[in-house]
């Protein structure tokens, strides 16, 4: 499996993107995989556009899941001069600046544009250690190839077990931490809600804590689709210490505005397969293990 793997990062992307539209039309038109849950979230976030429009948002992500998953294994063998000629930063001196000034960045992503090329993209810029939060593969054999390719470029993949010890060991030192921040909380953790896409959405709580904990500014990190296989990566500072005096959920309750943002401009780059709505917001006076924090307001 990993040889094959591997022999699948030294394919050139025209040919990949062949497989990647036979992939999608199995998964689309064959399987119809989460399609029902794709299209009521669509349909939830989206009451104003018509039904054509909805489809046509539903149809487009899935085929731009299936460019992504392409383009990430040829990224997987792409030299750092390939990545930079398909992945550009409108802001880099942001990034620049923070290094200058020996600072500890926190960056929060989504599903959004190819989250797979934003790492080795930011390793091939910028000269600063890149953590990245992620969840380990059950299989251990595809685990390691995603670990040894994603992180070619200096990045490291921490398991979000293992997350609170690394920013314990590294405290004080100047690097960057990431986050893909739009995925849901577990019932049982602690969570955040807003009004999300006309939605009650629960985020995770973390990036404020961390933000808190390291006294570093946090950026969004939102990225625009230019045209196939080729991206642009922006920049927005969400929060900058000091946070004595602010809201305890100013940066999750500012990064859900931004991401917002992003997907009604560009909604079809958006990974709407990913079920966000599992479950509702309970009601006052139900468990409050799942209550989480109630809605604050919007900065």
């Amino acid at each position: 499996m990993r040889l094959l793997l591997k022999a699948l990062t030294r394919i050139p992307l025209p040919i990949l993107y062949g497989f990647g539209f036979v992939a999608y039309a199995i998964v689309f038109h064959v399987m119809r995989w989460r399609r029902d849950y794709a299209e009521a979230d669509v349909a939830n976030a989206f009451p104003e556009k018509t039904s054509k429009e909805r489809a046509e948002i539903v149809q487009r992500c899935y085929r731009n899941l299936a460019d992504t998953v392409v383009e990430a294994f040829w990224g997987f063998g792409a030299s750092t001069e390939a990545i930079k000629a398909r992945v550009t930063f409108e802001d880099p001196e942001l990034i620049r600046q923070a290094i200058d000034r020996r600072q500890t960045l926190l960056l929060l992503a989504a599903h959004h544009g190819n989250w797979e090329w934003l790492l080795l993209a930011a390793g091939a810029y910028f000269p600063i250690p890149i953590d990245v939060v992620y969840q380990p593969q059950r299989i251990h054999v595809l685990d390691a190839f995603l670990r040894e390719a994603r992180c070619r470029f200096g990045g490291k993949l921490i398991p979000r077990k293992e997350f609170v010890y690394e920013l314990m060991s590294h405290a004080g030192e100047p690097r960057a931490y990431a986050l893909i921040a739009d995925q849901t909380p577990r019932q049982q953790d602690p969570k955040y809600w807003t009004r999300f896409l006309r939605q009650d959405t629960a985020f995770f709580m973390g990036a404020d804590k961390i933000a808190r904990f390291l006294e570093s500014p946090v950026y969004f990190v939102s990225m625009k689709r230019v045209r196939r296989g080729h991206y642009s990566v922006r920049l927005d500072v969400l929060a900058e210490p000091p946070y004595d005096d602010i809201d305890d959920a100013l940066v999750v309750e500012r990064y859900a505005r931004s991401l917002e943002r992003a997907i009604i401009e560009s909604p079809s780059d958006w990974l709407w397969l990913q079920k966000k709505w599992k479950y509702a917001k309970p009601k006052p006076g139900e468990d409050k293990r799942t209550e989480g924090l109630p809605v604050r307001a919007r900065t």
